[in-house]
């Protein structure tokens, strides 16, 4: 079964959003996919002025012709009308994409923002689309140009936590590293007594042995449950910075991390989540 057949790109007419169009055309050539652009608009966006000459409904008609004509219009040579579609919403952006998500696609790929925007990640548009989206989620990189790095065919580096939704995200991965003929490489954080420790890489001889080797068992059996045999790199040392530099350390297509089902605070968009996606060497994909 296909992983990825439907691509739901949001845009804001942004350059990050420019920058994304050739990340997104070449996901959809490795995934054979289909690549539909969303843009959602804020229909109350008037000021006083406006309302002073104008009734609210006109314009608010008028906004939504704009919208549409600069959808229509954004990235034509990349992603001609014909063959794809645009879908034009109101309202809350994050609220909108997830929700036109849940009609037959796949997956969203979306940019984030370098600069400023790296430290104001938390609440925006991004932040409540991880959180709100039913549909794996993959994010650009934060780096100081807004262009993510291409898919070249590599590892696609995944994370395993070792609970009960393991088997799930491990299951994921393998099937879309599988039609991105690239290979699945596996690292998973086992935390240290002293957060100030330098990040090691598999230990083999210090106290946390006991629990790597029971870490590789349970990894072992993993692999065996969705038909993997993947190398395994067991991270000693902060789980946010393990992960992080072991993501630096491989040289990887994608970081594959994963989200719980339930939304809210307590659900998808946990620390770990969101400082992952906020940090990371390479692009995200949350699922």
């Amino acid at each position: 079964m296909t992983v990825i057949s439907n691509i739901l790109f949001p845009v804001d007419f942004s350059p990050s959003c420019v920058a994304m169009a050739a990340y997104v055309k070449r996901a959809a050539e490795i995934f054979s996919a289909n690549v539909t652009l969303i843009h959602v608009f804020d229909p109350s966006s008037y000021n006083g002025m406006e309302l002073y000459f104008r009734p609210e409904f006109v314009i608010a008609s008028e906004h939504e012709q704009i919208a549409g004509d600069r959808l229509r219009a954004f990235l034509d040579h990349e992603f001609p009308l014909s063959r794809y579609p645009r879908l034009l919403a109101s309202g809350d952006a994050a609220t909108q994409i997830a929700h036109a998500a849940r009609n037959g696609f796949d997956v969203i790929i979306m940019p984030t923002h370098a600069g400023s925007f790296r430290r104001m990640l938390l609440g925006s548009t991004v932040a409540k689309v991880l959180d709100s989206a039913d549909c794996p989620v993959l994010t650009a990189q934060h780096a100081l140009e807004v262009a993510p790095r291409p898919i070249r065919h590599r590892v696609w580096l995944c994370t395993i936590g070792l609970g009960e939704d393991s088997e799930r995200v491990l299951g994921y991965a393998r099937q879309a590293a599988e039609k991105a003929n690239g290979h699945i490489h596996l690292v998973h954080a086992i935390p240290s007594a002293d957060p100030d420790l330098p990040i090691e890489l598999d230990l083999e001889e210090q106290v946390q042995s006991e629990e790597r080797q029971q870490a590789r068992l349970r990894i072992n059996e993993l692999q065996r449950r969705v038909g993997l045999n993947a190398p395994v790199t067991i991270a000693v040392g902060p789980v946010k910075r393990a992960l992080l530099h072991a993501a630096a350390t491989i040289d990887a297509d994608a970081l594959v991390i994963g989200r719980s089902p339930q939304p809210g605070s307590q659900g998808r968009l946990r620390d770990l989540t969101y400082t992952m996606v906020r940090d990371s060497p390479i692009p995200i994909l949350s699922v």
